[in-house]
C-alpha cells in the first residue's frame, strides 16, 4: 500500500533489494525485500522507504502512523511560524501639501510598525511627468522621515507615468 506524499510502504515498495534499518536506528545491511519485510511483521511494524533515490534504496522498520503523525506535526510547526508579508501602497501626489504628507506618513510608518512592507507610488498627470525631480524629492523625504524603522529596498524608480519606492520593515524590529 501506499500512502500520500509518495512514501512506499510495505507492499508497495518495488525494489528487489532494500538497505536496511532496524527500528532503533541499527544498520541491518542489504536485504531482500521479501526479508525485509519479513523482519517488519515480526516486529508487528511497517516498512517504510525513507530514502528511494539511494543505491539501494533505504528502507526503515517503523511505526507508519507515527511516522505520518511526526511529519504531520513538524509541516504545522513550520507553517505556524512563517511570516506572511504583505505589501501596502501609499500614493502620493507630486504637488503633495504638508499636512496630507504628514497623513500619508503616518499611515506609512503604522504599515512599517506592523511588518508590512511599504509602496510608495507618485502617479504624474498631464504636464507634471516633465518635473520627475519633484516627485523624487516627495519619495526621498518620505524614505528619510521612515529611516528609523525602514530600510529603502528599492530605489524610486520610474515606471510608465508612475514612480514608485519600496520601503521595509528594519530587521530589528
Amino acid at each position: 500500500m501506499t500512502i500520500a506524499k509518495d512514501i512506499m510502504v510495505n507492499d508497495g515498495i518495488r525494489a528487489r533489494e532494500v538497505r536496511l534499518i532496524s527500528a532503533d536506528g541499527e544498520q541491518l545491511g542489504v536485504k531482500s525485500k521479501v526479508e525485509a519485510l519479513r523482519i517488519a511483521e515480526s516486529a508487528n511494524l511497517d516498512l517504510v522507504l525513507v530514502a528511494p533515490n539511494a543505491k539501494p534504496p533505504v528502507a526503515k522498520v517503523m511505526d507508519h502512523g507515527k511516522f505520518r503523525f511526526e511529519q504531520q506535526k513538524k509541516e504545522r510547526e513550520a507553517r505556524k511560524n512563517q511570516k506572511v508579508i504583505n505589501v501596502k501602497e501609499v500614493r502620493l501626489s507630486p504637488t503633495i501639501d504638508v499636512n496630507d504628507f504628514n497623513t500619508k506618513l503616518r499611515n506609512a510608518r503604522k504599515f512599517l510598525e506592523k511588518g508590512d512592507k511599504v509602496k510608495a507610488s507618485i502617479r504624474f498627470k498631464g504636464r507634471a511627468i516633465t518635473h520627475k525631480e519633484i516627485g523624487q524629492n516627495v519619495l526621498n523625504r518620505l524614505a528619510e522621515e521612515t529611516a528609523d524603522i525602514a530600510t529603502v529596498e528599492q530605489k524610486a524608480k520610474m515606471d510608465g507615468r508612475s514612480m514608485f519606492l519600496v520601503l521595509s520593515p528594519k530587521a530589528d524590529k
